[in-house]
């Protein structure tokens, strides 16, 4: 099993100069771009907005047919671009149209392209059977992109953007090495909108439940957590330790809510050229937080 490194978390600075919008024009694109927005405009950032064309099934479809429909894909796209072009008016942006059988190969692109340094994203946060059918776009991107994913899920609330300043960051780890790689931008994050920052970890109680054992992981844990971000000794880091018969899921987001948290942060595991097995895996974490929280999500891969 892997464990927390033994020397403190170090961080810098995060800077955030370009931002990749991904938007399929739907209801979940359009929660999500007032925060691509913010963000841009509190840190001086340029927006690169993609909408990825892809093929549509065609039944019995003729060369006229497909020409025919391929037509009317590129003028939607292009008229639903001409509507972003002026909701994005009075910041700086560019946007763009591509084709791609896949929608990661095309994002892949244009992160090198634009060298984003953060992308934004909305997800219909697909959960159970319509998960295992479809799976999740959103996470088979936040799991294979390099650079940190804001991930907008269905239960944030209009307005929750907060002029792109977080007050409360919740960055929740285990301790694993792709968890602690998200533990430098939740302390920069922090540190930037001179926000309180809750260092949280959840597991089950020992086999049993008994007292010892209880004891000595609640310990464990806080020595764990007193190392992550060791250098910042401000009144602003508090650091909480939860042990339950719940799932880690349910108790970061309870977490979440009770401490009103509007940015959650999470390491999320490399699953290289395996992504799309692991978005229909219905006990992941990291999807189930994005699917229910009331507040963005910002994954960090490891």
């Amino acid at each position: 099993m892997e464990t927390v490194a033994k020397k403190a978390v170090t961080t810098s600075r995060t800077s955030i100069q370009n931002i990749l919008f991904l938007t399929d024009f739907s209801d979940s694109s359009e929660a999500a771009l007032p925060f691509a927005v913010a963000i841009a405009r509190g840190s001086g950032a340029m927006i690169h907005a993609l909408h990825v064309l892809q093929p549509e099934a065609i039944t019995y479809a003729t060369p006229e047919t497909v020409a025919l429909a391929l037509d009317a894909q590129d003028e939607n796209a292009r008229l639903e671009m001409d509507r972003l072009n002026g909701q994005l008016a009075g910041t700086a942006h560019e946007v763009s149209v591509v084709r791609s059988v896949g929608v990661w190969e095309a994002v892949e692109e244009a992160i090198r392209s634009t060298a984003a340094d953060l992308l934004v994203i909305g997800t219909h946060g697909r959960t159970g059977a319509q998960k295992l059918l479809f799976g999740s776009v959103a996470e088979n991107i936040f799991r294979q992109s390099h650079v940190p994913v804001l991930t907008i899920g269905p239960g944030v609330r209009g307005g929750a953007h907060g002029a792109g300043r977080f007050r409360t960051v919740l960055y929740a780890t285990d301790f694993t090495a792709h968890s602690l790689a998200a533990a430098p931008y939740a302390i920069s994050l922090a540190q930037e909108n001179e926000a309180r920052l809750i260092l949280f970890h959840a597991s089950k109680e020992p086999d049993g439940g008994a007292d010892l054992q209880a004891s000595a992981a609640l310990e464990y844990a806080t020595r764990q957590l007193e190392k992550i971000g060791a250098q910042d000794h401000g009144r602003w880091i508090r650091r909480t330790v939860m042990l339950g018969e719940s799932e880690p899921a349910e108790k970061i987001l309870e977490a979440a809510r009770e401490n009103h948290a509007d940015l959650i942060v999470l390491g999320v595991r490399n699953v290289g050229k395996h992504a799309g097995a692991a978005t229909h895996l219905g006990r992941a974490v990291a999807h189930k937080i994005v699917a229910h929280a009331h507040c963005p999500v910002l994954t960090v891969r490891g």
